[in-house]
């Protein structure tokens, strides 16, 4: 979803960047320039559907997409320690968008080091990455001890309760929402440009 969303992105700066030269062309009225804007409204169009399908899709799909992303965070928790790159991901995803395990905090019970049933200190905490912090607060990386032995509202002062495939699906909709009215906002005035440099092209044929 990450990536898609991403792709999206570039995709509606790209055109960004093609509609202001269309409007700073579009003050002169000629047939080439007609024929380049209506091709720019078909791809404009066509990015438009792109991006409202998509978000149709998530929505339909949203269970079944939860359901799988979640199966597969599980599996990457299992060897969190084990494997850098996952942990690093997981981290980063955690601490970005304030959220801790793929359904919620309790899914790090998968991990041998973090199940309650485990000897040491990680025994029923999460990652610090869980946390709730400040940018100017040290760092306490035992601040999730014993968090797994508690109920949701019993930790919500103190680490992200909610999980992180969730999260991420509400940013994925929301930038979509984003994206599709930054793309209804160019393509409004792209069509009144269409028609402008329509009607400009005729005036210029009559005049000749």
């Amino acid at each position: 979803l990450i990536v898609y969303a991403t792709i999206f992105w570039l995709i509606g700066g790209f055109i960004l960047a093609i509609g202001i030269y269309a409007e700073v062309e579009s003050f002169v009225f000629t047939d080439p320039l007609f024929t380049v804007a209506l091709q720019f409204l078909y791809m404009l169009a066509l990015c438009l559907i792109l991006e409202l399908a998509s978000g149709i899709l998530a929505l339909i799909f949203r269970r079944q997409t939860e359901d799988l992303l979640n199966k597969n965070i599980r599996k990457g928790m299992v060897n969190y320690y084990d494997d850098l790159d996952f942990k690093n991901i997981m981290d980063f995803v955690q601490k970005t968008f304030k959220c801790c395990g793929g359904t919620d905090f309790t899914d790090w019970q998968v991990n041998m080091y973090h199940n309650c049933s485990a000897p040491g200190p990680l025994a029923c905490a999460v990652p610090y990455t869980c946390c709730l912090s400040k940018p100017s607060e040290v760092v306490n990386t035992m601040c999730g001890h014993k968090a797994l032995e508690k109920e949701r509202l019993e930790n919500i002062d103190v680490i992200y309760t909610r999980g992180c495939t969730n999260a991420v699906f509400i940013w994925f909709m929301d930038d979509y929402k984003i994206m599709a009215g930054l793309l209804l906002g160019i393509l409004v005035p792209q069509v009144r440009l269409m028609l402008s440099s329509e009607e400009g092209s005729d005036c210029l044929h009559k005049s000749f």
